[in-house]
């Protein structure tokens, strides 16, 4: 619980043209030799990603990626990947050689960017070597209506420059989301029900459950951990009624009938669909789980590479309860990690299936929900789909009722 989760790191990408000093600009920022140079062209073959603390800007991810004007048929694939990191990337920078200025490569970074809405600055690199006019400089900045900044990766020079522009282009505050905290008050106890299953590495919880006790704490509310074996004893034991009670969403049954009705019940899967994506369109998707025949294909993508082992969630149990649910077969496939369907390959599901997506960044989840959207595709995660099996969704959206009207519609 000491480092800050990669997940809320702040992702920034590098992008430029091969030799524009990327990699360079990358150990200059950072003050470490994190990045290969080389003065060969196309050193960095595919994205390559760092956690780490930059002061002043504070817990980022560093991405830097291949040369957008890589060459070749293996050079295309390069750049491919190169422009899939944008589906994660919050800060945006662009590379330019000061001897060559912007370029039609340049342009379709810029173009890209800013059609994600994604906040990005241009760098002028090199300087030491190739100075910008000041005016130049102006000119670029009001045409493509981008800051720009001139540095030397290799003297240091504008590297303070850059890292207050960063701050400001990102606009931390703004970006800042709650996962509870708007939900309690300073003082209300909060009792957070964590199962301990094989999965879970002893001495260690796992990281919704983390990042939501931090986030009660950070309220100044009463975090209340315990096993839904005890929740019973726990519940008896308080001084007052707790304000909510959350669960794993794989012990909802057993916590549903032991939390009173008047007590508000929601789960860690029911938070983090809020706090990363778009609760909305997921709930939305229960629809479509309501339709579902024997030989209906579906893919359930999980955003980790775990070790799996019997009784798992994505591979076992969600498999087995929508099966018994429709009376026969269904076809499933799985995908895991930075691994998701290109649209023409979501077209050919009858329903999504995501985990809780603790292990992406809110660009990422907020990108996988939209292009299911956009592609007519029914998405669920898997604590709206637990809920909706074991027939409490409706009470664990109660914190939502905006959100519980979907269910009627």
């Amino acid at each position: 619980m000491q480092d800050t989760p990669r997940s809320n790191r702040l992702h920034i990408a590098i992008f430029g043209r091969r030799n524009a000093g990327k990699s360079s600009l990358i150990n200059a920022i950072t003050n470490q030799d994190i990045a290969l140079v080389s003065n060969v062209a196309g050193t960095t073959t595919d994205p390559v990603y760092k956690a780490m603390e930059i002061l002043p800007i504070g817990p980022v991810v560093i991405i830097d990626t291949a040369g957008i004007d890589d060459e070749g048929e293996l050079g295309e694939l390069r750049i491919k990947k190169t422009y899939q990191v944008l589906n994660k990337t919050e800060l945006a920078i662009i590379v330019l050689n000061g001897e060559n200025g912007i370029t039609e490569f340049d342009k379709d970074v810029i173009s890209r960017v800013k059609e994600k809405k994604i906040p990005l600055v241009g760098v002028i690199n090199k300087v030491d070597i190739y100075d910008i006019d000041d005016e130049l400089m102006k000119k670029w900045s009001e045409e493509y209506n981008i800051p720009f900044v001139k540095v030397s990766a290799s003297t240091k020079e504008g590297i303070e420059k850059l890292k207050e522009t960063i701050i400001k282009e990102a606009n931390l505050k703004k970006h800042e989301k709650v996962i509870i905290g708007d939900l309690i008050e300073p003082n209300d106890f909060v009792v957070l029900v964590t199962p301990i299953d094989k999965a879970a590495p002893k001495g260690r919880m796992i990281l919704p459950q983390q990042q939501t006790i931090r986030d009660v704490i950070d309220h100044g509310a009463i975090a209340v951990v315990t096993r839904e074996t005890e929740l019973n004893e726990t519940l008896k034991g308080l001084v007052k009624k707790p304000r909510i009670v959350v669960t794993d969403s794989q012990a909802f049954e057993r916590v549903n009938k032991d939390t009173p009705e008047d007590i508000p019940l929601t789960s860690f899967s029911i938070l983090f669909a809020r706090y990363k994506g778009d609760l909305k369109a997921l709930v939305g998707g229960v629809a479509r789980i309501k339709e579902l025949k024997p030989g209906d294909k579906v893919l359930i993508c999980e955003g980790c590479t775990h070790h799996r082992q019997e009784g798992d969630i994505g591979r076992d149990k969600i498999p087995r309860w929508l099966e018994n649910m429709v009376g026969g077969k269904l076809n499933f496939q799985w995908t895991s990690g930075t691994a998701y369907p290109e649209p023409e390959e979501m077209k050919e599901f009858d329903l999504i299936v995501h985990c809780g997506g603790c292990m992406l960044n809110p660009k990422e989840m907020e990108f996988r929900i939209e292009q299911a959207k956009e592609n007519g595709m029914p998405i669920v995660n898997y604590g709206v789909l637990i809920g909706y099996v074991t027939g409490i969704l409706e009470r664990a959206l109660e914190p939502f009722p905006h959100i519980k009207k979907i269910l009627y519609n």
